[in-house]
């Protein structure tokens, strides 16, 4: 777990870190290179999930040699899948994401990132997101350097 105290709100304690796929750590299937390093040490810290409708059908070759777990969707309408694969964790969540179908879990989540990659992101994400970031990896390192996240939500 990482807890993070936070002048003038409550501490955040976050027990998940949830990542949608395409266009949050990866671009047209393929994983944002440079990610191991950062997955690899917050896994010591928090259980990791990526959420994907695998619209490429790479997720899971792409990410077997990371220290997470792959969730695909078995209907169609991936924002409720998502909502309700955040709401099904115990403990708190820390979610990643860049578009429409990311508020569902945008809205369950202790805490929001949304995150900006090639493939763009939805506008109206970020009136659902409690931080905003230019990249995966910048977004992965508030989680290493917790005084980043402190400095962005304090009261």
């Amino acid at each position: 777990m990482i807890r993070i105290e936070i002048p003038g709100r409550e501490a955040l304690e976050i027990s998940h870190i949830v990542l949608d796929y395409n266009g949050t750590i990866a671009v047209d299937g393929l994983l944002v290179p440079g990610l191991e390093a950062p997955i690899e040490a917050l896994s010591k810290q928090v259980e990791l999930h990526v959420l994907t409708a695998d619209t490429y059908g790479t997720v899971r070759a792409q990410c077997a040699h990371l220290p997470l777990t792959v969730h695909t969707f078995p209907r169609p309408d991936a924002g409720l899948c998502k909502e309700e694969i955040v709401k099904g964790l115990s403990g708190g969540v820390a979610c990643f994401g860049n578009g429409f179908n990311d508020i569902p879990m945008f809205d369950a989540a202790d805490l929001a990132v949304a995150v900006l990659l090639e493939e763009g992101m939805y506008a109206g994400l970020l009136t659902h997101a409690d931080i905003f970031v230019r990249s995966i990896h910048d977004g992965l390192s508030l989680f290493l350097t917790p005084d980043h996240i402190r400095a962005d939500l304090r009261s």
